[in-house]
């Protein structure tokens, strides 16, 4: 670090010769995935890969890492950092599955999903969250999005191989 500086900003740059985001994803991965006992490779290296930071407001960025849930407006939140990795182990994904996805929110469930996953099919209900995340997702190929209500998935791509929920209903379809 240079001296004189002395904003998170201003050290994201260059970090010991890594940016800052890139050190604090691999000991998040150390510190929160693979010390509470996540397994799977893909989801792991999936984990080492994402930069979570992207799906999140520039002023919570330097949170990017934290052992924490944060909002992403909209009265949402992108998930704790373990939690997504569990709940990705849970779908024990191979690599060829098309996975649906209810309720995209941040986009970063969606992403750690894309890197598994064969197709992954997400729906978000909140119109503007939608757009954000849609911008976000650009340049994975195999997501597939779509803005509406999820509670009866996206039957024109049914059947999926697997179903995660990280939405909330009032009631579990049938």
């Amino acid at each position: 670090m240079k001296a004189g500086k002395n904003t998170f900003t201003e050290y994201k740059e260059n970090y010991n010769g890594m940016d800052i985001y890139e050190q604090m994803r691999q000991n998040m991965v150390a510190t929160q995935i693979l010390s509470r006992g996540i397994k799977d490779e893909n989801v792991i290296e999936a984990m080492r890969q994402v930069r979570r930071e992207q799906f999140m407001d520039e002023e919570l960025r330097q949170f990017a890492y934290d052992d924490r849930p944060l909002g992403i407006g909209y009265a949402q939140t992108i998930s704790q950092p373990y939690i997504v990795a569990l709940m990705t182990e849970l779908l024990e994904l191979k690599g060829n599955e098309s996975v649906l996805e209810i309720g995209t929110g941040s986009g970063y469930q969606t992403a750690i999903l894309s890197k598994i996953a064969k197709k992954v099919y997400s729906v978000e209900i909140i119109k503007d969250l939608y757009e954000k995340t849609k911008n976000i997702l650009k340049n994975y190929k195999n997501i597939y999005l779509k803005n509406g209500d999820g509670y009866n998935g996206w039957p024109e791509y049914a059947p999926y191989d697997k179903i995660i929920a990280t939405a909330a209903a009032q009631n579990v379809p049938q």
